[in-house]
């Protein structure tokens, strides 16, 4: 969702600095490691800045065309995040995105495992009596590539600002989403 369907806005470096969690270390990770109150509060402080940023979310150019075009060729459309759920609902409602999705097709981390681990894709498959190899994962960072890897999925790197790649996790690497929309089209 966050910088795939959505502007990436989230600094990660700064949010680590503010929770005072170690520099370099994905925050939920790093949250697994405190004392159980510790990482309770921090959690908490954790979902009031993504709650803010939530309600500030722009769509990323073409992901209501990319979304509409998919819904219409009869695509199961979820989502898998490692924001909460209420979180995950907020940035869609700011974007104007909600509407293409169900409760059932969020995904979270309060309701699976968080990605890179597969539990996400797993579950949104079984919901949808689907199997990995007709599902795509489609995201913007390691964390979902190695998720879609690891379910079984083919995967697709949104890589719209240029920046690290995962030649190893990635069967189709797009700059944008109308190239992934053209993309769709053909397969």
């Amino acid at each position: 969702m966050d910088g795939t369907l959505t502007l990436a806005m989230h600094d990660f470096d700064a949010m680590r600095s503010a929770l005072e969690l170690p520099a370099g270390v994905p925050i939920l990770e790093a949250l697994d490691t405190l004392p159980v109150e510790e990482a309770l509060q921090k959690r908490r402080e954790l979902d009031a800045m993504e709650l803010e940023m939530a309600y500030q979310a722009r769509e990323q150019p073409g992901a209501r065309l990319l979304l509409a075009e998919l819904e219409q060729r009869g695509a199961k459309l979820g989502i898998v995040t490692r924001n909460g759920k209420d979180i995950a609902h907020a940035t869609l409602q700011a974007c104007g995105l909600a509407g293409f999705f169900d409760n059932d097709t969020v995904v979270s981390r309060d309701c699976a495992t968080a990605k890179p681990e597969p539990d996400g894709i797993q579950l949104l498959l079984t919901r949808w009596s689907a199997t990995a190899q007709t599902a795509v994962m489609v995201g913007d960072y390691r964390f979902d590539l190695d998720a879609g890897v690891r379910a079984g999925c083919a995967t697709v790197h949104v890589n719209v600002d240029g920046g690290e790649q995962w030649p190893d996790l990635t069967d189709h690497l797009v700059t944008s989403l109308e190239e992934l929309n053209r993309l769709a089209s053909v397969g």
